[in-house]
């Protein structure tokens, strides 16, 4: 058994990415229902040395779609760290990070396989194929930083389980 590129980043970054959106709609619902201030949402988190709701959910976009246009352009960058978005702002990115990644066509990601980019952080530069910086870098952070907002809405009272985060599975 093969599994393309594309269901490798295509398919995995849309699926999580619609779960996402969804876990943020249940947050905003269970705020409406609380009255608890989605402001209080975007800067929770889980520990003090931790980063808050906002830069994990910027952080699950930007190594999704964000990713996908570095592999194309051949360079990738930390995500931003400015905590300038309200809860409808993050829900925006989201919904304009799942509409990048499924603009991305089989050919398309395809094309990314052979390619290669360089990860730049401050002066370092880090060479990746594009299938290792897909493997061992991307999606690692990708699950990582879904996951850690998932955790701090449930954390913060809003009725989530496994299902919300696992998504539409492929069946058969």
């Amino acid at each position: 058994m093969s599994i393309s590129f594309y269901e490798t980043s295509v398919e995995t970054y849309g699926r999580i990415l619609d779960s996402v959106a969804g876990i943020l709609e249940k947050g905003a619902a269970y705020a409406s229902e609380s009255g608890t201030d989605l402001s209080e949402f975007v800067q929770a988190r889980m520990r003090d040395d931790m980063m808050p709701l906002h830069f994990q959910i910027v952080s699950t976009c930007h190594h999704s779609w964000g990713a996908l246009q570095g592999m194309r352009d051949g360079k990738f960058t930390p995500p931003s760290f400015e905590l300038d978005k309200d809860y409808g702002g993050l829900q925006a990115l989201v919904a304009e990070a799942r509409q990048g990644v499924s603009s991305i066509s089989e050919q398309d990601a395809s094309e990314l396989e052979g390619k290669s980019l360089i990860f730049s952080v401050g002066k370092n530069e880090i060479p990746f194929t594009n299938q290792n910086f897909l493997l061992s870098f991307s999606l690692p952070n990708f699950y990582f930083h879904a996951t850690t907002a998932y955790d701090i809405l449930r954390m913060k009272g809003v009725p989530l389980g496994k299902m919300d985060f696992l998504g539409a599975m492929k069946m058969g």
